[in-house]
């Protein structure tokens, strides 16, 4: 078959989703199938511009196309009469980021006209897709909440698996992915003045703005973290970041109410890294678990310098969560030859 993977495309924005594209992709051809990714320019300020953008997604039409497989909001808004949704998020600001006061839409009757709008394309788009599946239990449980649409639990397979040999307890915590402000990198610069004195930390990953990486920077000269702090902000080969994990004592990843597990902890328990976030963390829960895999702090910087203290004081408890974060994720039993049979059914 001919299968077109669709995805959002932000100029020189790449993370996990950008990530899945591609090895879905791959592995499609891997299966004996044609398949492409079309990648739909998609800018989220101002708020006021995006109707236009869904309205040229929505304008789109293919051909010489069997299957789509749409990934985000408003990529999934186009129309194909044989499409699925693997649903990694909708525009939560219009949902549950509203709820929270986190919202880019203008506050008032624009606003409230942007979301209804918003919501009622994606509920016909729903209504259109042959099937939809969610990353997770987080984006499933929003979509039922918010939408009222049943979803099939799909869990992305992790890239690269080969390159995640792990090791001893290294001598860092690692973080890394994309940095900005939901990620929250600055959050462990702060608890890193509450930790133990030896705790150093390494975070690595490309900031989503200038700002971003700014912010990073000018925290560790006003904390005098110099010394106990390694920022590496570019976007990493995957052989570095991979190094940077199998090394670790263990890796921190804090977002906030993140739509999935996270391919950060899903590649550290591939190491058998022991795993740190918070109880605000959302789809992350499921592999981390306080005191099993790894664990689970306030997101204050105090009680987050706790938890870095205690792995880093106890390097058998950092091995023991390590080997547990491990066996956690192969028992969810996520792999490519499955997930292309469910989304082709």
């Amino acid at each position: 078959m001919k299968v077109l993977v669709v995805n959002n495309m932000a100029p020189f924005v790449w993370g996990g989703a950008e990530e899945l594209a591609v090895h879905l992709q791959r592995n499609l051809v891997a299966a004996g199938h044609e398949s492409e990714i079309l990648r739909i320019p998609f800018q989220w300020e101002p708020a006021t511009r995006i109707p236009s953008q869904m309205l040229m997604v929505r304008a789109l039409e293919l051909f010489n196309v069997d299957r789509v497989i749409a990934l985000k909001f408003p990529a999934y808004l186009i129309r194909h009469p044989h499409k699925t949704l693997w649903l990694l998020h909708q525009y939560r600001q219009a949902y549950d980021l509203f709820d929270a006061g986190q919202t880019n839409l203008p506050a008032g009757e624009q606003g409230d006209e942007l979301r209804a709008l918003i919501r009622h394309a994606d509920d016909e788009s729903f209504r259109e897709s042959r099937r939809i599946f969610t990353n997770s239990e987080v984006t499933r449980d929003r979509l039922a909440r918010y939408n009222g649409f049943d979803a099939g639990l799909l869990l992305p397979p992790i890239n690269d698996p080969h390159l995640f040999t792990g090791g001893p307890p290294g001598e860092y915590i690692f973080a890394g992915g994309r940095i900005n402000d939901m990620k929250r990198q600055h959050l462990l610069l702060e608890a890193l003045c509450h930790a133990d004195p030896g705790v150093k930390l390494v975070i690595a990953g490309p900031p989503d703005t200038p700002a971003d990486a700014r912010r990073l920077v000018e925290t560790v000269e006003r904390l005098g973290l110099q010394d106990r702090v390694q920022l590496d902000l570019r976007f990493l080969p995957r052989e570095t970041y991979a190094g940077y994990v199998n090394g670790a004592l263990a890796v921190a990843y804090l977002p906030f109410d993140e739509d999935s597990l996270g391919y950060v902890t899903m590649e550290a328990a591939t190491a058998g890294k022991a795993l740190i976030t918070t109880t605000d963390s959302g789809g992350v829960l499921g592999l981390v678990r306080d005191k099993d895999t790894g664990l689970v702090a306030k997101p204050h910087a105090a009680s987050l310098g706790d938890a870095m203290s205690a792995l880093w004081q106890d390097r058998a408890l950092a091995r023991i969560c390590g080997n547990a974060a491990r066996e956690h994720w192969i028992s969810f039993g996520a792999d490519w030859p499955q997930t292309i049979e469910a989304l082709l059914q």
